[in-house]
């Protein structure tokens, strides 16, 4: 059983100050002070010690500390569940899930490769594999599976492995971002923003000086711009607000579906528009061994070990704009860095497998419940999370009608969806 955490709002702020048991926190509040109305020590600097702010931005790598509390407070986590997970052992859970994911990983790797029109067993893609990875020279194949395998299944699943992971830790971040759980690179315009470039790569020959990096070139600059947008317009006052981000987040991805709609109504040939039509939904049918899939897993490889070093800001900026100052946190310097890695990230995976929507929403929830709301645990988890979902949907896209292949974007749409109703009717219960 968990130790019950008694709230009661400061004096001052008027903000609810959850009183944890010392074990719990590294500085707690002073519980017959906040009881009594008295303010809290956000409002009573002076109660504070001169390394208050290092102290705390360094223990937010722990997952023992009062901003753990605030931070899962804020996302929507059931405070008392939150506290019962806290001490060292949470760091335990999370070695042991992201272990057990990582071999979930590996196992559906295996399985993903061999499904599709023609059924290939996990025996001969294990050879396949063993043989791409220099670990076996010869193994029991054709000469056609063999092909199918090393050419189409393997660089699809390592595609879809890293647009899955992409998109879900790039999700996490725009989660805590802006403190709000239903942000994702689709509602804040990113994705949009990188949809419009890449069809204006395609159909218009956009940054064609660029060689076969043209359409990652393009498609992060489409997010890269629509994110700037996005942020201009949500900024006011000198501060901006979760509700006017994403007011302006679907505002601008608006617009811009309807740029990209009207660039495949002008193109001049009816098949590339159909042809981004289709890519537009999701696919990976078109990974390859070549530069580009090198530069998506490079990409994603580099956001996530990047988010995961900035993991105690992202915990400062789920607490609030004040709260993450108090910590010693530039909220709106951590915002613009933010703002440059996700744009990269989505621009780079929309470019390689198109506009793929609800990873990025989903993933991050089922994250949150397995290892908490800690980023340094978090950002992994979600991660393996995102390439075990995707390679699965896209396994999916290939078999249910076969031999026509679905767009991924059905398929992750038909995950998302109900999740979506469900996430709200559990957040808004009455």
């Amino acid at each position: 059983m968990g130790t019950a955490l008694n709230a009661s709002p400061c004096s001052r702020c008027l903000r609810i100050r959850w009183n944890l048991p010392l074990s719990y926190c590294v500085e707690p509040p002073a519980s017959a002070s906040t009881l009594s109305g008295a303010p809290c020590q956000d409002c009573a600097p002076s109660a504070r010690p001169a390394n208050h702010a290092r102290r705390n931005i360094a223990v937010t790598k722990v997952s023992y500390t009062y901003c753990d509390i605030v931070a899962a407070a804020s996302l929507g986590a059931d405070v008392n569940d939150t506290a019962e997970r806290l001490g060292v052992s949470a760091n335990r859970r999370a070695a042991l899930w992201t272990g057990g994911l990582s071999l979930a990983l590996l196992v559906s790797a295996i399985l993903c490769i061999g499904l599709g029109p023609v059924t290939i067993a996990p025996g001969t893609v294990g050879a396949v594999v063993a043989e791409v990875t220099g670990l076996r020279a010869e193994g029991p194949w054709t000469t056609s599976e063999y092909s199918i395998l090393r050419e189409m299944r393997i660089p699809r699943v390592i595609l879809g492995i890293g647009v899955g992971a992409g998109l879900a830790v790039c999700g996490a971040s725009l989660q805590a971002m802006v403190r709000n759980t239903l942000a994702d690179p689709y509602v804040l315009g990113v994705s949009g923003g990188a949809s419009t470039g890449a069809a204006a790569a395609l159909l218009f020959g956009f940054a064609a000086g660029a060689g076969q990096y043209a359409l990652p070139l393009s498609a992060f600059l489409g997010a890269l711009g629509a994110s700037l947008l996005v942020f201009f317009l949500a900024y006011a006052q000198g501060r901006i607000t979760s509700i006017r981000l994403l007011l302006a987040g679907i505002a601008i991805g608006y617009a811009l579906s309807a740029a990209t709609s009207f660039m495949m109504f002008a193109a001049d040939s009816a098949e590339d528009s159909r042809s981004v039509m289709f890519w537009l939904l999701g696919s990976l049918s078109l990974a390859r061994w070549d530069g580009f899939l090198a530069l998506t897993v490079a990409v994603v490889v580099a956001t996530v070990l990047a988010l995961t070093a900035l993991a105690p800001r992202l915990d400062a900026l789920t607490a609030g704009d004040e709260t993450t100052q108090a910590l010693g946190v530039r909220p709106g310097t951590t915002r613009v860095q933010l703002l440059v890695l996700v744009s990269l990230c989505t621009g780079t995976v929309v470019a390689a497998a198109g506009a793929i929507g609800f990873v990025g929403l989903v993933v991050p929830h089922i994250g949150r419940r397995l290892v908490g709301a800690a980023h340094a645990r978090l950002i992994p988890v979600t991660a393996l999370l995102g390439a075990i979902l995707l390679i699965w949907a896209d396994a999916g896209a290939r078999v249910l009608m076969q031999p026509r292949e679905l767009p991924l974007g059905i398929i992750t749409a038909l995950i998302g969806a109900p999740f979506l109703l469900i996430l709200i009717r559990r957040m808004y219960p009455r």
